[in-house]
């Protein structure tokens, strides 16, 4: 699972530049949340345009820790780019005052993703700029993110890197040791992480994500590799499960059959 990190950061870097000259843009807007994959893109992204073309975007709840402030404002300090705060506390709050019974914290994490998303996406149109997207390869195997939320944008340069991996690169990029150690978490409440939220830590599962996607290994071999069942059975169901969420909508094709 082992990265060239200075290969790879020139193959990333690269990627934007690129997918930016395709769409005739040269400015980009993320999403920052303190967290280790909104600050390797931003790393990434500043990079390779330049800090004075990527706006950070912090965009706290009232139930957000204050180390992921304190830790957005550090990528934004440390990139010396420009950057916005919106509170979306009395835009979810809004409509989640218009429900009946409990919300569960899943519902309240995917609106609260959403409601980010449309800030992020209607400063992408005031900048005239594209938005950054944060969402690694783990996470988008396991579905540990929101449909039009989260995984929404318009280019993803960590999207193909595990989890593991990232903290590999964001330590190339020198990135804050507090960002880099902290455990994982979508900030939904006091206390909350995503390992301790899926059941399984990131290390275990990456391992066996690399050699069943990158190795082509079969069941039998991730068994003689350490890996036991009930494993296997729980991570498979995640992915499975969630499968959807890394496809375009179906649809339905009409014109010529008749």
């Amino acid at each position: 699972m082992k990265l060239d990190q200075e290969k790879t950061i020139k193959e990333l870097t690269g990627f934007i530049k690129s997918e930016l000259e395709k769409t005739g843009l040269s400015k980009a807007v993320i999403g920052l949340s303190g967290g280790i994959d909104s600050a390797v893109a931003a790393y990434l992204t500043a990079k390779a345009i330049g800090k004075e073309n990527l706006l950070g975007i912090l965009m706290p709840y009232r139930t957000s820790s204050e180390a992921s402030i304190t830790d957005a404002m550090s990528v934004v300090n440390g990139l010396g780019i420009r950057h916005k705060i919106f509170e979306i506390t009395e835009m979810a709050d809004a409509y989640f005052g218009k429900l009946d019974g409990v919300v569960s914290g899943v519902r309240r994490g995917n609106v609260m993703a959403r409601c980010r998303m449309i800030i992020l996406y209607d400063n992408s149109a005031s900048e005239n700029a594209i938005v950054i997207g944060t969402g690694n390869k783990t996470e988008a195997l396991l579905g540990y993110t929101t449909l039009y939320g989260d995984s929404a944008c318009g280019i993803n340069p960590v999207g193909d890197l595990y989890k593991t991996q990232l903290r590999e690169v964001a330590g190339y990029l020198n990135i804050p040791e507090s960002i880099i150690k902290k455990k994982p978490s979508a900030d939904l409440w006091e206390g909350q992480t995503d390992e301790g939220e899926m059941g399984i830590t990131y290390e275990m599962v990456d391992k066996y994500l690399f050699a069943k996607y990158e190795e082509n290994k079969r069941h039998n071999e991730l068994m003689e590799a350490g890996f036991d069942s009930d494993f296997i059975e729980k991570v498979n169901s995640m992915i499975k499960k969630n499968e959807f969420k890394r496809k375009l909508p179906p649809v339905a094709k009409i014109q010529g059959k008749f």
